[in-house]
């Protein structure tokens, strides 16, 4: 309730890219899919800290740890990669799937060009905790949350979008492109990239 953006509305975990993120994810396994599509803009190192950030801020926000059983020596020490070690995790982001990317209108008074990953519930770690940056955390139903819990539209758009991959996955060709939303004049605008 007491978020500058959206306060009161359900909302996927989500942060900023760090400094350190880039070299933590140098390290890091990502789809060659997901590392081509997300560096359409700004590079395969980019791509990586993309998806290393995606990985650390849902750990920060609510306890659950995408990755794999292994020893994991990181290149950074942080509490996200302190977690990762103390729990036998290294941090998998070929574990994710880059399936929108979501920007704000240039008259919005707070912006952001952000992109969202889907992983498979069933594979990740950790305990799902309450945080200080969200509240009511927990796993619902899609129809749950579309029927039932306030969201913004870009938060249905993705949650329609997971589900058409999930249902879709594996057989989506690697060179798929990858939706982009926007608005225009009021107006939603949905591209490919």
């Amino acid at each position: 309730m007491t978020a500058r953006f959206m306060p009161g509305v359900y909302v996927f975990p989500g942060g900023a890219l760090e400094r350190g993120d880039h070299a933590v994810a140098s390290a890091l396994d990502l789809r060659p899919d997901v590392e081509t599509r997300l560096a359409r803009h700004g590079g395969p190192r980019r791509a990586r800290a993309l998806a290393w950030t995606a990985i650390r801020e849902t750990w920060e926000e609510t306890g659950v740890m995408v990755g794999k059983t292994g020893t994991f020596e990181p290149t950074r020490a942080t509490p996200a990669t302190q977690a990762f070690r103390d729990a036998g995790l290294i941090p998998s982001p070929a574990r994710l799937d880059y399936i929108v990317r979501a920007v704000t209108p240039t008259h919005s008074p707070i912006r952001f060009d952000t992109r969202f990953f889907l992983a498979d519930g069933a594979e990740v770690g950790g305990t799902l905790v309450e945080t200080k940056e969200l509240e009511d955390i927990g796993w619902y139903p899609l129809a749950n949350v579309l029927d039932h819990l306030k969201i913004m539209g870009v938060t249905q758009f993705v949650l329609e979008e997971a589900w058409r991959s999930w249902r879709n996955s594996p057989s989506e060709p690697v060179d798929r492109t990858t939706p982009v939303l926007t608005r225009r004049r009021g107006v939603r605008v949905i591209r490919r990239e």
